[in-house]
């Protein structure tokens, strides 16, 4: 399978579209007439919560798919429904890549060892099924977390290089806390900027074609300042991007993530594309047509910095 690194920027570049979707659906915020078929078909129940969920992110993908390179559905809107809400994210995955997306899985996993293999084979690789080796969620790339450090990490950069797959590590994520942590001085410099020096390293071996590795690092625009330092320590990873839209972030702000040509980066919306209809008072049967609408904005936003 081609390099996970030179597949991503090819397609960025084929659709001259530096954006990711994220498919984090609310059941409240779902059209109701996508709920009422659920509720017709399984009552009040988890699987019906489940299959209104899929239904919406089908016309989601279905209206975007062409326009955007990319989508990253948030696991943790899919594991609150129990069994049904993990089979909808699988088929969720499935359906996009079928769609020609290229799927990040944004699941913040991590840990050592056994457990670490099992996440990176589970999500990335193979599973050992009664001794026959079997792809199970297969989603393209997947978010991790790097607390653990290289033990934590190693897993995950082997199912990569085996799969032609690609992992992005949290390094300065966009919430308002997170100076508590990644914003605290180690030595002289700053925690991010110290696990930043570490995913560089992670990804040295791992860099394809287009000069970007398998590894990328998840660096939030809310911190623009901070990404140019971040860019100067990390020059062959991807920037997966978060904060812009919703959370408060402009075209202006993820800029300092992109290098001058615009490669480097992809620039993730979720509330603002998916729920879209409401923010443009559109029926709820006209969901997906907004979506198509605001990625297409989205588009043009980001295409005005290079």
């Amino acid at each position: 399978m081609q390099h996970f690194g030179d597949r991503l920027t090819h397609r960025i570049s084929e659709l001259n579209n530096p954006t990711v979707v994220g498919l984090d659906p609310r059941l409240s915020q779902i059209p109701e007439h996508l709920l009422s078929n659920a509720r017709d078909e399984y009552g009040n129940t988890a699987e019906g919560a489940a299959e209104a969920i899929l239904d919406f992110n089908r016309g989601i993908i279905d209206a975007i798919y062409d326009i955007v390179p990319a989508v990253k559905p948030q696991i943790a809107f899919y594991e609150c429904y129990g069994h049904h809400g993990f089979r909808v994210y699988e088929e969720t995955v499935r359906y996009a890549q079928e769609k020609g997306l290229i799927v990040i899985g944004d699941a913040k996993r991590n840990d050592i060892g056994s457990t670490a293999e099992a996440y990176a084979e589970g999500h990335l690789g193979k599973v050992d099924v009664f001794g026959e080796l079997q792809k199970i969620i297969d989603t393209d790339a997947l978010t991790v977390t790097p607390y653990l450090g290289t033990d934590g990490i190693v897993p995950f950069t082997k199912v990569c290089k085996e799969e032609g797959k690609g992992i992005f590590v949290l390094v300065r994520t966009s919430n308002p806390s997170a100076d508590e942590i990644q914003g605290q001085t180690v030595g002289d410099e700053l925690m991010d900027e110290r696990v930043a020096t570490l995913v560089e390293g992670w990804g040295r071996d791992l860099i394809g074609e287009s000069g970007f590795s398998a590894v990328g690092a998840v660096v939030g625009a809310t911190y623009p300042e901070e990404a140019k330092v971040l860019r100067n320590i990390m020059p062959n990873q991807i920037f997966l991007v978060p904060g812009y839209g919703a959370q408060g972030a402009g075209a202006e702000d993820v800029k300092a993530s992109f290098y001058k040509n615009g490669t480097g980066a992809i620039v993730n919306s979720s509330r603002g594309i998916i729920f879209a209809y409401k923010k443009k008072e559109k029926p709820g049967e006209a969901y997906a047509e907004a979506a198509r609408e605001a990625a297409l904005e989205m588009k043009e936003d980001l295409g005005r910095l290079f």
